[in-house]
């Protein structure tokens, strides 16, 4: 999730919808196409580009975009230009193709609001095909404080002592990207420890640094789905909170176990219906957390959250998704309804590949929401197909030929 090349790298809890809800059983069916672009021709283009309202992402203009356009720009740098990042029979796209993009992209930001004719003459749009299947996580905001004290009694661990890590790739190349995550225990290395050992029994309480001590445990498991947050402190101050390790455990749906138990049904499932189950329910809480076995170590950051690109993530413009299709550094247009408290309101604006999560594969993208309330709700709701392309500079596609 590093946060994510590391720290939603991992964001297997990446996703609400993904991690929560998107695990029940024929949720989805078999996808009738295999994921590829259409380039769009010139009306479609036109079509496409001039809905694009900055307003929908909360920006007050385009102008907007040039801090999360710089900081990706500057997260490519140093990476070999030549670097193959999407190779596919409609497109090819390398690191120096990605750079040129967002480049171009900041030179035109003053101009575009005046003239939205200038991204169809400047950019093409590879739009993929069939749309995407769009859902959200955001920043969760929890009490908590830095100190242990009354009515703070669940804490918030730092990677244990004990915890390790092997790269496999070193092993063979079959398992290269793969990593085990262990301890050792009479000298064998075995699995690292359970969501149930290390809340239910405190296994770690001599293995690990405390960074912080929250007021509620659902609270610290949504967190944890999340992978970083903000911590609202007795004193009125915010600290940042983001991903640092994890103990290697499979993750497993807290809603698919809701329903598979007979306490929720698929209808209606969300992150704010689980929670109120949890809430209505207080004596099945432990044991319905720990059939999650897995677990998120942290880390205090000065602010935050960030993404795979070792970058700070903007709300409703950063995106996760599966880099072998849309690779990190893409500039996207994108265009999908969110979920409001009494109807739907359209998102149609850019986006930018700023981060990946181990759920988050093939046509299936996961927009950054922001933090707070409602930024949880449109993430705890968010599961609806939009559509998205890539946009690549002219002067690239030239260069090409």
């Amino acid at each position: 999730m590093s946060l994510r090349s590391t720290v939603w790298s991992w964001l297997w809890m990446g996703a609400v919808w993904a991690g929560l809800v998107l695990a029940c059983p024929g949720c989805g069916g078999k996808e009738p196409v295999e994921p590829g672009f259409d380039r769009l021709q010139t009306r479609e283009m036109r079509s496409f580009c001039r809905g694009l309202d900055p307003a929908t992402q909360g920006l007050d203009s385009w102008l907007d975009l040039a801090g999360p356009l710089e900081r990706t720009l500057d997260a490519l740098q140093g990476r070999n230009s030549e670097e193959t990042v999407l190779d596919t029979p409609e497109l090819t796209l390398t690191v120096g193709d990605l750079q040129a993009t967002l480049g171009h992209m900041l030179r035109i930001l003053p101009d575009l609001q005046a003239d939205p004719g200038l991204l169809e003459r400047e950019f093409v749009l590879y739009q993929l095909r069939p749309g995407p299947m769009f859902t959200g996580y955001y920043q969760p905001r929890l009490q908590a404080s830095l100190e242990q004290a009354p009515g703070y009694p669940h804490p918030l661990y730092a990677p244990p002592e004990d915890l390790q890590r092997v790269d496999l790739g070193r092993f063979h190349p079959r398992w290269k990207g793969q990593s085990l995550i262990y301890r050792i225990a009479d000298g064998e290395a075995v699995p690292y420890h359970t969501r149930a050992e290390i809340d239910g029994r405190d296994v770690l309480e001599e293995k690990a640094e405390v960074v912080a001590w929250a007021r509620d445990a659902v609270d610290v498991f949504f967190l944890q789905i999340q992978g970083s947050g903000q911590l609202q402190l007795p004193d009125g101050e915010t600290a940042h909170i983001g991903y640092a390790g994890k103990n290697g455990r499979e993750y497993v749906s807290l809603g698919r176990v809701l329903v598979d138990r007979g306490h929720m049904s698929y209808e209606g499932l969300s992150m704010q219906s689980i929670r109120a189950f949890l809430d209505q329910h207080p004596e099945l809480m432990p044991e319905i957390l720990y059939t999650n076995p897995s677990y998120v170590f942290f880390r205090l950051r000065s602010n935050g959250p960030y993404g795979a690109l070792g970058r700070v993530l903007t709300p409703r413009v950063s995106l996760a998704t599966d880099p072998s299709l849309l690779p990190l550094g893409a500039l996207l247009a994108m265009e999908v309804d969110l979920p409001g408290s009494a109807s739907k309101d359209t998102l149609s604006g850019f986006g930018l590949a700023q981060d990946v999560g181990g759920a988050i594969t093939g046509r299936h993208v996961d927009l950054y929401c922001g933090s707070g309330a409602q930024a949880a709700r449109v993430a705890g709701r968010l599961k609806t197909r939009g559509r998205l392309g890539v946009l690549v500079s002219r002067t690239v596609l030239t260069s090409k030929h």
